[in-house]
């Protein structure tokens, strides 16, 4: 799959739902209590290792990055998409927000206490995830924590209909924490738990621990 096409599509597709996207999940947060016991936990994490700053990578329009805020955390956002850091820039002006793509991982080595990629790695192809991994282990400081939030599952499917009804052009990812956890351990990373959630809808998650290697 060529990068340049399916990054272009992505970040064409949430310019395109941006608004209607943030305006469906702003709230969402509120009616999960295992996603906000993770967060939580993470949060500790981070705390426990030192504190200091947090990059929130793929955070959409902002609300993840609040929540953690709200929770002590020194959150930043980062997105691939424009549109949606304008928004979070609009609803939480208070925080800091900045377009980029975790394919190419603009931060220095070891600048963050603790990453996040809650369900934003959905998009990435699988030969690219272990190119993803390295730019995390290499931002993340050693001992740092890591928390991941995905689909799980074998398939891949084309979504060409997003928030509101608008056209999207993205591959949706579902992967095994098994998987997952054999890439992280490749790029240098220690995983130490992981929580299956929605095992009996349609479209289970996980959400996944790890900490970079010392």
């Amino acid at each position: 799959m060529n990068t340049h096409r399916w990054l272009a599509d992505a970040r064409t597709s949430y310019d395109t739902v941006a608004v209607s996207y943030a305006d469906r999940i702003r709230d969402a947060l509120a009616g999960e209590p295992y996603l906000r016991a993770a967060l939580a936990v993470f949060a500790e994490l981070v705390d426990a290792a030192g504190g200091g700053p947090v990059a929130d990578v793929g955070c959409g329009p902002g609300h993840v990055t609040a929540h953690l805020h709200g929770l002590g955390v020194d959150a930043f956002g980062i997105d691939l998409s424009s549109a949606m850091i304008d928004v979070a820039r609009r609803d939480h002006p208070h925080l800091r927000f900045e377009v980029g793509s975790m394919t190419d991982l603009d931060l220095p080595e070891a600048s963050v206490a603790g990453l996040l990629a809650f369900w934003s790695l959905i998009h990435i192809p699988d030969e690219a995830v272990p190119t993803v991994f390295g730019h995390f282990h290499r931002a993340v400081r050693p001992g740092g924590p890591l928390l991941l939030g995905f689909h799980v599952g074998d398939e891949s499917r084309l979504k060409t209909q997003g928030y509101g009804g608008h056209p999207m052009n993205v591959h949706v990812h579902r992967r095994r924490p098994d998987q997952v956890s054999l890439w992280l351990r490749d790029a240098g990373f220690t995983v130490e738990s992981h929580l299956l959630l929605d095992l009996d809808e349609s479209f289970p998650g996980a959400v996944l621990f790890a900490r970079r290697q010392s």
